[in-house]
């Protein structure tokens, strides 16, 4: 039984990775609101990772980093703010509980950091300037952590599109836009939390100890085809 922390585990994509791990690893998720699961292998603490001290555990064998933004607007709307709180949580978050736990995660069972990026580093979305800026940071992060921690610590990330999760909800609040939104992509799909949630629990399974530092864009074709 592995021993897995899971920053933003009460919710969404983090909510499902919880859901896909807990039967066979210990998890100890993080995050300011409890999950709504209980389970013998579940252990949660209340902390906002940007203010709170983390909590300090004895072995740690991967990190998982979930917690973003979706904070669509026009750079005529966007403050400087805006881009600071977006960095904030998505890279700052990140760097927290990376250097926090590291200690930890090097003399982990096949030990490994998964973050989360999206489509619209890739892509040149409308709006999306805040976002795309901090998800680029985490890229660059997991291609440098990835180089530096080697051969120890893998880190990946995944680049996920539209996820329907309450994060999300205002790009699918209806069916106008639900419609939209999947005749957009090449596979006429957005994704599920499990979809997401199942590439996560691969990625930091031994069957992928020869991937580290790659951006795996799970997008239902809008990335790379033109069709």
């Amino acid at each position: 039984m592995r021993n897995i922390v899971v920053v933003g585990g009460s919710k969404g994509i983090g909510q499902a990775i919880v859901n896909s791990l807990v039967e066979k690893n210990k998890i100890f998720n993080i995050s300011r609101s409890a999950p709504l699961q209980s389970h013998a292998n579940l252990t949660h603490y209340n902390c906002d990772i940007l203010a709170d001290d983390l909590p300090d555990l004895d072995t740690i064998d991967t990190l998982i980093y979930c917690p973003g933004s979706i904070n669509l607007k026009p750079i005529s709307r966007l403050k400087l703010d805006d881009f600071r709180d977006d960095f904030e949580i998505n890279v700052v978050g990140a760097v927290k509980a990376i250097q926090h736990y590291l200690p930890k995660i090097k003399n982990g069972n096949n030990p490994s950091i998964l973050l989360f990026s999206t489509v619209a580093t890739k892509l040149g979305m409308p709006f999306h300037a805040s976002v795309a800026a901090a998800k680029s940071g985490v890229e660059g992060i997991t291609k440098s952590l990835g180089a530096e921690l080697a051969p120890t610590i893998r880190v990946n990330a995944i680049a996920p599109t539209v996820t329907d999760t309450d994060l999300a909800s205002k790009l699918l609040r209806n069916e106008r836009m639900i419609e939209n939104i999947t005749e957009r992509h090449p596979l006429k799909k957005f994704l599920k939390p499990e979809e997401v949630a199942d590439l996560a629990t691969f990625l930091i399974s031994e069957k992928a100890n020869s991937i580290s530092g790659q951006i795996f864009e799970l997008d239902c074709g809008i990335v790379n085809f033109k069709i």
